[in-house]
């Protein structure tokens, strides 16, 4: 098994991350952006996923790291709405957002 595969599994680590977050978001604010990127992100970190299992169990290392990438930027490229303003990094990242009264 070569390093690569271990650098999938982090980028795989990410996109899951990046889902997560953005699942947080939209149950914390329910604004519409972070629903579809929710959403997006299932199939998004199933690629992910996907892709690690190609670059450990078929020894096909180049071709899963292309689908974990091509996972990461797929998960980028949906609109979200803007909601933080001067938040530290680390709020931001674990999507910590205000709540919004339903």
């Amino acid at each position: 098994m070569s390093y690569l595969v271990y650098v999938a599994w982090f980028g795989a680590s990410g996109v899951a991350l990046l889902w997560l977050r953005d699942a947080r978001i939209f149950w914390r604010t329910g604004l519409p952006g972070y629903r579809k990127a929710a959403y997006r992100g299932v199939a998004c970190t199933a690629l992910a996923l996907a892709g690690v299992g190609v670059a450990s169990i078929a020894s096909l290392e180049l071709v899963g790291l292309g689908l974990v990438l091509l996972a990461l930027y797929l998960q980028g490229r949906v609109e979200r709405e803007r909601i933080w303003t001067t938040e530290p990094v680390l709020d931001r990242a674990l999507g910590s957002a205000p709540r919004q009264e339903r």
